[in-house]
């Protein structure tokens, strides 16, 4: 049986702690920089970092319309942080700034502030046993949910930062950060 492989977009933002977190899983994993590279998937990570970069930079590199369509086909895709708001639509985008798609929501960017806002919290996630230990920086939050959208987690005050569609999950939490691994499971069991 072939080993499933699992892209980490990496033209910018946490490639480095989702690629180790994804190799604790036992999968093969390579950073996806073309559109050679992401043909090679199975699934593909959209890591945090900044939401306006890795859209100007996957424009740049020849990347934003083969993920986009990959993504329309049914790969397997999980966004965190940044990686929900390019799955989404943005509320608030900058200048210029597209997504990918694959999530009917509404995400508005850095909803809980900036980095001095950030926090940590556990919380309860669809198909996770257990409470996820999960670190919010510069957070988007879904504002809006789409039919077909199922809510995957929430925080105790009722905002969404969990959803999934099909075989797109999006969260606005880190859990690269924390060594969780069950998150990045729910992807590759989408394989």
């Amino acid at each position: 049986m072939r080993t499933k492989t699992v892209g980490v977009l990496a033209l910018q933002g946490d490639v480095r702690e989702h690629v180790q977190t994804l190799n604790k899983l036992g999968v093969d994993v390579i950073e996806v920089k073309t559109p050679a590279e992401l043909s090679r998937v199975d699934a593909l990570v959209i890591p945090g970092g900044e939401s306006t970069t890795i859209s100007k930079l996957s424009e740049i590199f020849g990347m934003f319309d083969p993920i986009r369509q990959a993504i329309a086909n049914g790969l397997p895709v999980l966004g965190t942080c940044a990686g929900l708001i390019m799955l989404g639509d943005i509320a608030d985008p900058a200048s210029g700034q597209k997504s990918f798609g694959g999530l009917d929501v509404t995400v508005v960017r850095n909803a809980f502030g900036n980095q001095n806002d950030s926090f940590e919290a556990d919380l309860s996630v669809t198909g996770i046993q257990g409470s996820v230990h999960a670190a919010f920086i510069r957070a988007p939050i879904v504002q809006r949910v789409g039919e077909g959208v199922e809510i995957i987690s929430k925080l105790p005050d009722g905002r969404i930062v969990g959803v999934k569609q099909g075989k797109a999950i999006g969260i606005s939490f880190h859990p690269e950060v924390t060594g969780e691994t069950r998150i990045h499971q729910l992807l590759i069991d989408l394989i």
